[in-house]
């Protein structure tokens, strides 16, 4: 009679345990050495628990569209057009080179960007000039033109059959969501402050031609950060590139109320305290991911204390701060909390 009285009351608890276990979000860096944050690193798989998968930046720490980190891919986002995020190079192989210098070969003329989103059948959610751009490059890719996934005021529903544009202008929302699952994901574009230059060599031969005797580019519409809104109830900022803004506060903490920022650290655009008002005053999120740091800011996965990363981590309260170690899986709760893998 005891073993069939326990056996129930151990699923039942089993099942009690492992339910909120199943709805956390997770956040895996692709970087360009395993369990490191290194200087080229910037790309970043979500994970939510119906099952979407959305690549953030898939830049230069990636091999291309065969780095076998990447899997199913739903939705491809691209913050803005210079060459560490859209990919004008790849890794020539993981772990290559070191962690300050890794050791890369071009991705020209399609970027790793469309490599990803042409091999994936990924939606493009960005905004119109970079969604055209990667775009043509899909065609060039596939030999077909790359469609719109449908109107701007539907759901997309993951899987696709093919890329496609999920166009989007600075505060435009798109909604994904797999076959069956009850709720979507929001995803929305947000303001950066930063510049959109397209890589001349990803450029065609007649442009190209045209502009290097001025040593410019052309400008693939506004910088963009994303906010993204998972079914479990996270909200994560994702900064892209840029400088303090008001925006921060107003539209990523106020209306958004995102509890988990990831932040780019890039020593042209934020220092130390700079970085740490950004979180400390204007965003206040439960939890912070440091990436796009420019330097190999560890060693062993820890934290070098002289980094420039150490002294950002040194000035932010009340909060813990998880580099972005490449490969290693964090799972975060509705609330950004990080639960598992920090």
């Amino acid at each position: 009679m005891r073993g069939h009285v326990v056996g129930p009351i151990c699923m039942l608890a089993l099942a009690a345990w492992s339910a909120p276990w199943a709805q956390n979000v997770k956040i895996t860096p692709l970087g360009s050495h395993a369990g490191e944050l290194c200087s080229r690193d910037r790309a970043t798989i979500f994970e939510d628990p119906t099952g979407v998968r959305i690549l953030y930046d898939a830049g230069q720490s990636v091999t291309g569209a065969e780095d076998p980190r990447l899997g199913r891919i739903d939705v491809v986002l691209l913050t803005h057009a210079h060459g560490d995020h859209i990919g004008d190079q790849k890794m020539k192989g993981l772990d290559s080179g070191t962690c300050d210098n890794p050791q890369l070969v071009s991705a020209a003329p399609n970027s790793t960007t469309a490599e990803i989103a042409a091999a994936k059948n990924a939606a493009l959610v960005m905004v119109t000039p970079l969604a055209n751009f990667i775009g043509r490059k899909i065609e060039t890719i596939r030999g077909k033109p790359t469609a719109a996934c449908g109107p701007p005021e539907s759901d997309l529903l993951a899987p696709f059959a093919a890329p496609c544009l999920a166009i989007v202008q600075i505060g435009g929302t798109r909604l994904v969501k797999t076959s069956g699952a009850s709720k979507a994901v929001e995803i929305a574009t947000v303001p950066a402050v930063h510049d959109s230059t397209v890589p001349l060599l990803l450029m065609m031969e007649a442009a190209r031609k045209a502009l290097e005797p001025d040593n410019v580019s052309f400008t693939l519409g506004p910088p963009v950060g994303y906010v993204i809104r998972f079914t479990n109830g996270l909200v994560a900022y994702l900064t892209g590139d840029t400088g303090i803004h008001a925006d921060m506060q107003t539209v990523a903490r106020d209306f958004y109320k995102a509890n988990l920022i990831e932040l780019n650290y890039g020593p042209n655009a934020l220092n130390p305290e700079g970085a740490a008002y950004a979180v400390n005053a204007l965003v206040q999120p439960a939890s912070v991911i440091i990436t796009h740091v420019n330097e190999g800011a560890t060693s062993g996965g820890k934290v070098k204390p002289t980094s420039r990363t150490a002294a950002f981590i040194g000035l932010v309260k009340s909060r813990p701060v998880y580099p972005a170690l490449s490969g290693k899986t964090m799972e975060f709760d509705g609330a950004g909390k990080c639960v598992a893998g920090c």
